[in-house]
């Protein structure tokens, strides 16, 4: 956009006209924008992005017009805003941009160039989101003046004659290729495109200054808000969802319209005047004695026809407040509906089970996955929608149990070895514009790379990480002391948001030189999983001296924390804290072995002088207790996610303090979405790519019960059923695959495809 500032906020309209003889078979372009762009073709969407990522890997989407063009007159458009300091964290920039390039010479017409035409939309300012608690990164509500707004600038025969020519920047190219003065590194996008499903709110829940049909906005129709009125109305999702809320109203000039937007209202507390300190949510299915705080938009009336409003990102919301406020005039709302996104995963697993119970925790489980998911993982969508390691090693494995597309992993995997600083680690977070570093996270990035290595056959995609695995363990090494243990390391050294003595903002207890068992711990288990993916994919070298810091590392951790009397491990050399953390990492890293690990296990069960883990955590200590024979007793260990239910929560909380957790949406909490699968129906990788299939259930008091899961060639399922004293087991497995049951700790060969037994 000529003569406007290269970074700040601005909503800019580009529009070109295209006129075909007859309409095409096939249209193929390539699409790109910063910050952000919207694709229209004859006032169709058709394309959003691009994918969020950094400068040196800039997305383009690839896009075929052709199923929206018509023989004639044709009008390609777009939106593209840059929400300049206000943008999400998560979205890195250089300068608000566009590029459009056909495929071939035949689309070579639609290239941006001279006869591209635009415009600043001056209707269009931020809104600075103001919300309880006060870490929030996810990007400004929308202030639009629709009187100032174009409308149908998007149809063919608008009048955009007055708008100014497009101006130059600089050529786009691939990345590897020079130009001067190009900022973006254009690679093709390696996700497909997200998904837009229509999606009506469900109910209103109450109405103030207006009598409306119960039936609003879960049916269209129009309805009158009168002249001279103040209505507020709240709309119930009844589930958490991403969705663009859009709102198409008629008349009531200069009325005021806000939609805002929350997981959830606050408890009004009597009394308690410091309103950011009221920030308990109670259940969330009830919305009485409470208040709405959430992040809004807001519009004004022209006073004309079907006007219409969608906002430029999307919203999280499981309740949407509307507030219209008219002036001389009534104003008709004609409708009120949202359009869901996300990564387009399809749920391919099954679970068969009379089991009211799991299969709910499963279903709430899955959408927390998928509202975690978008152009990303994301930790979660209402706050930060940004990337950290240790909520995403958990997301992908959901996604292979679940899904079996590994598009999404394969991308954060990439996205953090790009984000790798000059001392070796990765950002705990990436794509992202402001910098974070949490050391520990850069070894839940080797564990990622090991669950890929075992659950898809890609060897050459580990191999390319390796360099990152050395850089980042060599991180660790210059913090080591002489017997292995870490002493100070560097940044935030998060493990948990757990609640004990000397938790300090999720960092465990360090001692008083400087040295933390659970920091020492997940070194030793980083090392153990680099040694094999090493030796197996690199360097014998590096394996050997990988596995002997390792051996160090374990005898250092015994000789420093264990506590005989006790018969547990201290977080720290003072051995006066203990948690759930250390002691399910000293099973896992097999620092404890044998019966002693067996002992440990039903110590972090029973004994509460050990600081509980959080949902998040809690994955790694169920995947402890099982590893000590405990895995039939999996189902009873659940009840965070039950009480996440009892709350109205439709997604996962990311706090165990339900009522007075932040965010309600965090898929850390969904490893229920692996473990039911992985644990008790029994389904593992008992190889690198899955090439062979472990099964091994753990049903404990379950009688009937099966299911599936995709696989990198197939599917695997299985089926238990009890009958008297014998159990009839049915196994299905892809072709060329074999595997093992293990039954009563007796194992039977598993041949490709059915397998049927009675034992």
């Amino acid at each position: 956009m000529p003569g406007e500032a290269a970074n700040d906020y601005e909503v800019c309209l580009f529009r070109k006209s295209l006129t075909v003889a007859n309409k095409p078979a096939t249209y193929i372009v390539h699409v790109s924008g910063d910050n952000r762009y919207k694709l229209f073709v004859n006032g169709q969407l058709v394309s959003v992005g691009p994918a969020r990522s950094d400068l040196y890997y800039w997305n383009y989407e690839t896009v075929d017009l052709a199923p929206y063009l018509a023989a004639g007159k044709n009008v390609i458009c777009a939106i593209v805003f840059n929400e300049g300091s206000l943008r999400p964290v998560a979205q890195m920039s250089y300068s608000t941009g566009f590029i459009l390039q056909g495929d071939t010479n035949t689309e070579g017409e639609v290239n941006t160039g001279p006869g591209w035409k635009c415009y600043r939309d001056p209707a269009y300012h931020p809104l600075p989101v103001e919300l309880i608690y006060s870490y929030y990164v996810a990007g400004p509500g929308d202030m639009v003046d629709m009187k100032l707004h174009p409308q149908q600038w998007q149809q063919p025969d608008f009048d955009y004659s007055k708008w100014q020519s497009a101006e130059k920047i600089s050529e786009g190219v691939p990345k590897g290729l020079f130009t001067f003065n190009n900022g973006w590194m254009l690679v093709p996008s390696p996700i497909p495109a997200r998904e837009m499903v229509m999606q009506r709110l469900q109910t209103m829940r109450r109405a103030d200054g207006v009598t409306l049909p119960p039936t609003f906005s879960a049916v269209k129709g129009p309805v009158i808000i009168p002249a001279h009125t103040k209505a507020t109305i709240l709309l119930d999702q009844t589930y958490l969802t991403n969705a663009y809320p859009t709102i198409i109203f008629s008349k009531g000039k200069n009325s005021g319209i806000s939609m805002a937007y929350a997981e959830g209202l606050y408890i009004i507390e009597p009394g308690n005047t410091n309103w950011r300190a009221q920030g308990r949510k109670g259940n969330r299915d009830e919305i009485e004695g409470k208040r709405f705080v959430g992040r809004k938009d807001s519009i004004i009336s022209d006073g004309s026809d079907l006007q219409q409003f969608t906002p430029l990102n999307w919203r999280t919301y499981r309740y949407l407040q509307l507030i219209v406020e008219t002036k001389n005039e009534p104003l008709t709302i004609d409708d009120l509906y949202g359009t869901a996104t996300g990564y387009p995963f399809k749920y391919n697993a099954k679970f068969e089970t009379d089991d009211r119970g799991l299969s709910r925790i499963l279903e709430i489980g899955w959408r927390t996955a998928r509202l975690c998911s978008w152009e990303t993982y994301m930790d979660c969508p209402y706050y930060e929608q940004l990337q950290y390691v240790g909520d995403t090693r958990i997301q992908a494995l959901v996604s292979y149990y679940n899904s079996g597309d590994d598009r999404l992993a394969r991308n954060a995997i990439d996205l953090l070895d790009h984000s790798r600083i000059a001392e070796g680690i990765t950002q705990s977070r990436y794509p992202s514009a402001i910098p974070q570093q949490i050391p520990t996270f850069s070894l839940w990035w080797i564990g990622m790379l090991h669950d890929y290595y075992m659950y898809r056959n890609d060897s050459r995609f580990i191999q390319d990480k390796l360099q990152g695995v050395q850089d980042a363990l060599a991180f660790f090494g210059r913090y080591q002391q002489a017997d292995g243990s870490l002493k100070n390391a560097p940044y935030w050294e998060f493990t948990d948001w757990a609640n004990g003595k000397d938790w300090n903002a999720g960092e465990a207890p360090i001692g008083k030189e400087g040295n933390s068992s659970v920091l020492d711990m997940q070194l030793l288990w980083a090392y153990q999983l680099a040694a094999e993916l090493e030796n197996k994919l690199g360097s014998q070298e590096f394996s050997l001296k990988y596995q002997q810091l390792a051996l160090q590392l374990k005898e250092t951790i015994r000789n420093k924390y264990w506590v005989a009397s006790k018969g547990i491990f201290a977080d720290r050399p003072e051995k006066d804290v203990f948690s759930q953390h250390a002691n399910a990492l000293a099973i896992l890293t097999g620092v404890s072995a044998g019966d002693e690990a067996v002992t440990l296990g039903h110590k972090l069960l029973n004994d509460t002088s050990m600081v509980q883990a959080s949902i998040y955590f809690k994955y790694y200590v169920h995947q402890a207790l099982i590893k000590t024979g405990m895995g039939n007793d999996y189902v009873s260990w659940l009840g965070i996610w039950r009480d996440n239910i009892k709350m109205g929560m439709t997604t996962w909380a990311e706090m165990s303090d339900i009522s007075g957790t932040r965010s309600d949406c965090h898929a850390w909490g969904s490893s229920p979405n692996i473990e039911l699968y992985r644990t008790v129906l029994g389904i593992e990788s008992d190889a690198p790519g899955f090439s062979k299939v472990k099964i091994e259930p753990h049903l404990g008091a379950i009688t009937h019960i099966g299911g599936q899961i995709p696989h990198p060639e197939g599917d695997v399922s299985v089926r238990y059923d009890q009958d008297g004293a014998k159990w009839k087991i049915s196994i299905k497995l892809p072709d060329n695959t074999q595997g093992t049951l293990i039954w009563k700790h007796k194992e039977y060969p598993l041949k490709p495809g059915e397998n049927n037994l009675e034992l």
